[in-house]
């Protein structure tokens, strides 16, 4: 018999992780983070940039966490980064860099909460938020293309942190 959200036995779990979004902007990739954030029980979803809509398109794809997930909507994500390092978060920032760790190689080392920076759909991570970054992770991929759809991506890593704290 397939379960329910009501009838799952999913213990209910949080983790000290943020995801920091700088610039992503479309409506059903920010819908699909909502759910993303929830489902792996992190702390809060912070939205920055100059264009963050909320509405009908995004809500479709959230069914409704965007209701109980906490979030913030920011217009500097730099100024965001910045106040969690003041507030003890280790910084890590997912994308393919010539630096990059492969996510499955990365220790998270859980003794401090963590923000985890994703960028915008065609530009990914603005250079000043890489060099705030303490490390920066990507996703090993095996196929012809070097990049994969933002959510999908932040859903590995989230996955793999979560885990990590387990």
């Amino acid at each position: 018999m397939q379960l329910t959200h009501h009838t799952s036995k999913f213990k209910k779990r949080s983790f000290p992780i943020i995801l920091v979004c700088d610039h992503v902007s479309n409506a059903p990739n920010i819908g699909s983070l909502f759910r993303t954030a929830d489902a792996f029980g992190i702390e809060k979803l912070i939205l920055c940039g100059d264009h963050i809509s909320l509405g009908r398109r995004m809500t479709k794809t959230s069914r409704a966490t965007e209701k109980t997930m906490p979030f913030e909507l920011q217009k500097d994500s730099l100024h965001v980064v910045t106040k969690l390092r003041a507030s003890n978060y280790r910084i890590i920032a997912l994308e393919i860099t010539s630096n990059s760790q492969a996510l499955h190689q990365f220790d998270l080392n859980i003794s401090q909460p963590i923000a985890l920076i994703i960028g915008d759909e065609n530009f990914g991570i603005r250079k000043e938020l890489l060099e705030l970054s303490d490390a920066v992770v990507h996703v090993e991929m095996f196929g012809k293309n070097s990049s994969m759809n933002v959510v999908q991506a932040a859903s590995i890593t989230l996955y793999e942190f979560t885990r990590q704290f387990l």
